[in-house]
């Protein structure tokens, strides 16, 4: 599977989809959408020779189960998904979509706790949150040599070069000014 790479627009609000489309990057990550519009934004994605990846947990009126990605793999053609959910990246997998293991640092043990699930479920890429902890990307991809997103809090182009730097493959954001 083809990781994205440098940034990834983060579309959280509909007035940013135009935006996020207009730019030079090759994918787009939806938060927070609705089942109704997902499919006819997916489409318009492609038109636009972008990958969509969409964050599964976070879409309204579906179900994180075998029928929900059923479901989306059939009528939306998502090119990857996102998610905290170890089921829906391991389906994402048998559905030969990118597969995209988000995790949350909020301590040392949730970093353990998640080391064990990126060697486990073996995801094409992780998404660290947040992602402002350059010596954790670090650590998480030379432990896991799974590629790394960073995302979440990243605020000034600062965050990025720093994300980069430390190894991360690429990095999601939502904030319009750093597309």
């Amino acid at each position: 599977m083809d990781i994205p790479s440098g940034i990834i627009p983060a579309i959280r609000k509909m007035k940013d989809f135009d935006k996020a489309l207009d730019t030079s990057y090759d994918s787009l990550v939806f938060l927070e959408t609705r089942l109704a519009q997902l499919k006819s934004l997916v489409t318009y994605t492609k038109r636009a020779n972008k990958k969509a990846l969409v964050h599964f947990d976070l879409i309204q009126g579906l179900k994180a189960d075998e029928f929900g990605m059923e479901y989306l793999v059939r009528e939306v053609k998502p090119d990857g998904i996102l998610s905290t959910r170890a089921n829906i990246i391991k389906l994402a997998k048998k559905h030969n979509l990118l597969s995209i293991q988000r995790i949350f640092l909020l301590d040392s043990l949730a970093l353990d706790h998640s080391l064990e699930l990126i060697k486990r479920i073996q995801p094409d890429s992780v998404e660290v949150l947040p992602g402002r902890m350059p010596s954790i990307i670090k650590e998480i991809y030379e432990q896991t040599k799974v590629p790394v997103i960073a995302g979440g809090l990243i605020k000034t182009e600062e965050d990025v070069s720093a994300a980069l730097k430390a190894g991360a493959h690429a990095v999601s954001t939502s904030n319009r000014e750093l597309w």
